[in-house]
């Protein structure tokens, strides 16, 4: 029988720093894609589709690009849609899973509480689903080191739980589904916000309205919830 592989795409949203009125959750996705599911034609047309944005070889930062910040600041709207758009698509049509891991850091009156409550809060994820893990031979986790923290629970946690993960790092121009981890934080993130009816000027100029967000989005993307 062949070896199945589970790779773990990992990104965050927001800081290890004090808590901030317009920073105030910190999260964990986590992308699952099982090797064995071919996804190289998904990855193609979703090039392609970048290329003919004008947007070639480039990472999507939905964050950013929501906000019209760093690359996309000079970006018109509708521009800024129809790249957000293109992830979002190639995202929703993937045979994939994900799991996110939230903090409000308004409980976290310290590094040292936000980092139990984040390692206790990973670790529920992997026990709570552990059968899946479990029926995977190899886990590689796969993240950019962005965080020195977050990479320490990491690595702490898995390791803790499983003797079949590795870990790698990366950069996100190289990999597709490194992009969709950044994607589901940033609908994750909104979602909190949205329940609260917090968003921005900005989140209410790029999807209209909260209602508009949740119907043709933030659904779309939690059916790949774990």
């Amino acid at each position: 029988m062949a070896e199945k592989t589970l790779s773990v795409f990992i990104d965050e949203s927001g800081d290890f720093g004090p808590y901030e009125t317009h920073s105030p959750y910190y999260l964990v996705s986590m992308v699952l894609h099982d090797q064995g599911i071919d996804i190289s034609g998904n990855i193609s047309a979703f090039e392609s589709h970048l290329r003919n944005l004008g947007y070639a070889e480039h990472a999507v930062h939905t964050g950013p690009l929501i906000r019209r910040e760093s690359v996309y600041k000079n970006d018109l709207v509708e521009n800024r849609k129809q790249l957000f758009n293109a992830l979002f698509n190639f995202s929703r049509k993937l045979d994939i899973h994900y799991a996110c891991a939230k903090l409000r850091k308004s409980e976290c009156p310290d590094v040292i509480t936000m980092t139990a409550k984040l390692s206790k809060a990973i670790a529920e994820i992997l026990r709570a689903n552990e059968s899946f893990w479990n029926s995977y031979d190899r886990v590689i986790i796969y993240y950019d080191n962005g965080q020195i923290e977050l990479t320490k629970i990491l690595t702490s946690v898995f390791n803790t739980l499983y003797t079949h993960v590795e870990f790698r790092k990366v950069k996100p121009v190289d990999y597709k589904l490194f992009q969709v981890a950044d994607l589901v934080c940033t609908m994750e993130l909104l979602s909190e916000k949205a329940e609260t009816g917090n968003f921005s000027a900005s989140e209410m100029e790029f999807f209209d309205n909260i209602r508009s967000f949740k119907k043709n989005y933030l659904k779309h993307i939690q059916k790949k919830h774990l």
